[in-house]
């Protein structure tokens, strides 16, 4: 699974690469208004940063108000970055002693590379991910007789592949920059914002050696008494939105931004006795930005929130499946002006 998801983003890469070392249309440029943003793409962005990527997996039941709901056991992690243009790369480390909860969520293995490119006209989100080892979040709703006693129940079984693409056209370009708050190589002087429009589409694969409904369940009714071990969703949306960055006194922000998606899916449920169910459905997706921070010519420090959630009908009336997946970070940023560029070729 993890070899896809490399194959997948190098194919990527591959076709990225060829276009960057062109010259953009000129529907792809954008001339700042220098009195909302000031450019710093040419400088060296250095920032510390924490970081908690995430994902999870959700199986609801509409008509008689449950759902069970699955997380892996992620890291905190630590490290340090830099942008120069659109160039940007960040390491990032994991401290034991601040993730040892592993007796408690049990082991979660993984590989998650999520992306969010901030251009000045469009935001690509690429999400590649496989995690393998949940548990259940909320037993005390979904079990019967269960005992706290004996911890949260694991699912070491229980894995996911992920890919997914979106992208958005942003309308104000020239005024209002998502950039600012998320790659900290812009700074946004005035209060602004912009309408968004663009699509996504998204694979998921969950499965587990047994059913994802646990047979102990308090709610014999809930999925109608169906039972399955893997399911494999394939969808495509259009989505539109609205972003704004509140500046108060010049320096400090607050970043807000909130997609809708509506489009259609086909779900595969590969039941226990054998029979796979094969349905199309409705497919309802948002994705949350939030920034808070202070930003200026040469500082930023912040905190950053991305949300994805996808929420897929399911071939059994009145269910459907959540799966979601974002990363929260807090950043400490410092900028370096260079003499000259190192990069004279690619402007965006």
């Amino acid at each position: 699974m993890q070899k896809q998801i490399l194959l997948l983003s190098g194919a990527l890469c591959g076709l990225v690469a060829p276009v960057l070392g062109q010259k953009m249309p000129k529907w792809f440029e954008t001339i700042n208004d220098s009195s909302y943003i000031e450019d710093h793409s040419k400088d060296i962005t250095f920032r510390l940063y924490g970081s908690r990527k995430y994902t999870y997996y959700d199986i609801v039941d509409t008509k008689n108000k449950r759902q069970i709901e699955y997380r892996p056991n992620s890291n905190f992690n630590v490290g340090f970055g830099f942008n120069y243009k659109f160039i940007g790369l960040n390491f990032g480390f994991n401290l034991p002693f601040i993730n040892d909860n592993d007796d408690k969520f049990g082991k979660t293995k993984y590989l998650d590379l999520q992306s969010h490119l901030y251009l000045r006209k469009l935001v690509i989100d690429f999400y590649g991910q496989y995690y393998k080892g949940y548990y259940m979040d909320n037993p005390r709703k979904v079990l019967s007789n269960y005992d706290p006693a004996k911890g949260l129940p694991l699912r070491p079984d229980l894995y996911n592949l992920d890919l997914g693409l979106s992208v958005q056209y942003i309308f104000n370009d020239s005024r209002f920059s998502y950039r600012a708050a998320y790659l900290q190589n812009e700074y946004q002087k005035k209060s602004a914002g912009s309408f968004i429009l663009g699509g996504e589409i998204f694979g998921v694969k969950i499965k587990a050696d047994s059913s994802l409904v646990p047979t102990n369940i308090a709610d014999a009714s809930f999925l109608r008494d169906q039972h399955y071990y893997r399911t494999a969703i394939i969808s495509a949306a259009i989505n539109a939105g609205y972003a704004y960055t509140f500046v108060y006194k010049q320096h400090f922000f607050l970043t807000l931004s909130l997609t809708g998606g509506l489009g259609v899916n086909h779900t595969k449920l590969y039941m226990v006795d054998g029979y796979i169910s094969r349905d199309g459905g409705w497919q309802l997706n948002n994705t949350v930005r939030a920034s808070i921070g202070y930003n200026s010519s040469l500082y930023f420090a912040g905190i950053h929130y991305v949300s994805m959630t996808t929420r897929s009908e399911m071939p059994i009336p009145n269910t459907f499946q959540t799966f979601g997946t974002g990363n929260f970070r807090v950043s400490l940023v410092r900028r370096f002006a260079l003499k000259g560029p190192i990069i004279r070729k690619w402007n965006f």
